[in-house]
């Protein structure tokens, strides 16, 4: 530096000048740290020597200012720190050693206006600045070396992903049939204290009654054959649906046989459940067709038995809720017959279509009416063909299959005009010497094969109604097992669960390997 600068530099440090901002004394940083006495560490540098006198155009040191008292006292073994003068011009400074971390203290209150000195050392040879010291250091956070085999913001070894679905360790294992809900973790206990919740949860209980089980497999085994071109006639294996209703509660389940299952055909049963209307005036429609085993469509004439009358009930759905309301037996009894009879009548137009025999493309039919109304308890039952009805009132089964009628009884009087003397006019003609044809004598009329079934019948709270496909219906008049178990699952309880409904039906019966569909109603 020229001489004109060392001028200027005493005359910007002259003690005689006055400091334009208020002196506060002992209230700077540089002050406090210069000031904080601090214990030695193993890992200090050695004192420094005793430097030679500063220059003599150094302007002398400043005055001392009085230190704060710390802000924790040091330990008692600790000696007060030495500050080493500044060094000489031509000694190279040391480096100091890296400052410790600041304690985990408040922050001190932010500082006064710094103090300018009125004289310092020169710039050429700047003292080494004492390393701050905190006042109460903290012990600092342990870092892994890379000896350790890894990083400082790696977990600790041992630990894990936290798991919020663990119970703790001292739980008991729960069991397999026992599924328990979510836990939470073990540092954050329920505030009940109660950690792990067992919830049972009831199996359905499915198998087979009788002697021995029977031949075929519980389970599907092949499929039915697929045409590419009609997948839409397709049947699956098994159907199940349900609904309440007002006061009555309703399950259906149709399932292939174990024979069918066997054997890779097709579900011969159909079964079609339906709502028409609103509210109260609204009617429940289950239908239940049962295809012929010796017909190769057997399936496809079930499904179209079920729509056909669903059409034709749904057409009129508000009359014949009317009628069920009002008890018109007749009325029903009439109307439901004339739906019925369309029915079968489409079935043979649709076996002529198809070049089959009537007998070939028909099933059995049998239908089952609830009304939504809470306040109308009638249930009618209507159809053709065999099947079961069922119902089971205190403990025991009742059959309700309306009786066939007796053979005899279908059989009318002779028709008008067939078999009579001639009319007075046919002898008129015959006077004139006209010769008329031999009458012309046809075969008698076969009497059809399935009579029409109704019936109408108030069911009390309790009761449970079972219509039944020929394929359940047989085994339960001829296994009085399986009448007995239903009856003991069914009986005083609450209805059933889908799951658990299709599990009643399918108890097996050595002996009994058709399609079964049964619909069951329980009322409130």
């Amino acid at each position: 530096m020229t001489q004109q600068g060392d001028n200027w530099w005493d005359k910007l440090y002259d003690e005689s000048a006055p400091d334009t901002a208020p002196t506060v004394s002992g209230d700077t940083l540089d002050d406090h740290f210069a000031t904080t006495p601090r214990a030695p560490r193993r890992d200090d540098p050695p004192p420094l020597p005793p430097a030679p006198p500063p220059a003599p155009h150094a302007p002398p040191a400043p005055h001392p200012t009085p230190p704060e008292p710390p802000t924790a006292p040091p330990p008692p073994e600790a000696p007060p720190a030495v500050t080493p003068p500044a060094a000489a011009p031509s000694a190279p400074p040391v480096a100091p050693p890296p400052p410790a971390p600041p304690a985990a203290s408040a922050p001190p209150a932010p500082p006064a206006p710094p103090v300018v000195p009125a004289a310092t050392t020169r710039p050429e040879a700047p003292a080494p600045p004492t390393p701050p010291v905190a006042s109460a250091p903290s012990a600092p956070p342990a870092r892994r070396s890379a000896s350790d085999g890894g990083a400082p913001w790696e977990a600790p070894v041992g630990a894990g992903p936290r798991t919020f679905a663990a119970a703790p360790p001292a739980a008991p294992p729960v069991a397999v049939e026992t599924p328990t809900v979510q836990v939470p973790l073990p540092e954050e206990p329920a505030p009940d204290g109660d950690l792990t919740v067992q919830v049972p949860v009831p199996r359905p209980r499915t198998g087979f009654v009788g002697s021995r089980p029977p031949t075929y497999e519980a389970e599907p085994t092949a499929l039915p054959v697929a045409r590419p071109g009609e997948l839409g006639e397709l049947v699956a294996d098994t159907v199940l649906d349900g609904a309440r209703y007002g006061t009555c509660t309703l399950r259906a389940a149709s399932v292939r046989g174990d024979s069918a299952r066997y054997r890779g055909e097709p579900r011969r049963d159909a079964l079609l459940t339906a709502r028409f209307g609103h509210d109260d005036t609204a009617l429940v429609l289950v239908a239940v067709a049962a295809g012929s085993r010796a017909a190769e469509d057997a399936h496809l004439a079930a499904a179209d038995a079920c729509h056909w009358i669903a059409e034709a009930v749904g057409r009129s759905h508000a009359r014949l809720s009317e009628d069920i309301r009002s008890g018109r037996r007749g009325d029903l009894k009439s109307g439901l017959h004339r739906l019925t009879d369309r029915t079968y009548g489409k079935l043979r137009a649709r076996a002529a279509e198809r070049g089959v025999a009537p007998d070939e493309y028909s099933a059995t039919l049998r239908c089952l009416l609830v009304p939504a109304d809470p306040e109308c308890r009638t249930r009618v039952f209507f159809g053709i063909g065999g099947g079961g009805l069922f119902r089971l009132r205190d403990g025991s089964w009742q059959d309700l299959e309306p009786l066939l009628p007796e053979p005899a009884a279908v059989t009318g009087a002779p028709v008008v005009g067939f078999g009579s003397p001639p009319a007075e006019e046919d002898r008129l003609t015959m006077d004139l010497g006209i010769t008329t044809a031999p009458p012309l004598i046809e075969d008698p009329v076969p009497p059809p094969a399935e009579p029409f079934r109704f019936r109408a019948s108030v069911a009390r709270a309790g009761d449970t109604l079972l219509l039944a496909s020929p394929g359940l219906a047989d085994p339960m008049r001829g296994e009085p097992a399986l009448a007995h178990e239903l009856a003991a699952r069914w009986a005083g309880a609450e209805p059933p669960g889908l799951a658990a409904f299709l599990a009643d039906t399918q108890l097996r019966v050595t002996g009994y390997a058709d399609d079964r569909t049964g619909v069951a109603v329980w009322e409130a």
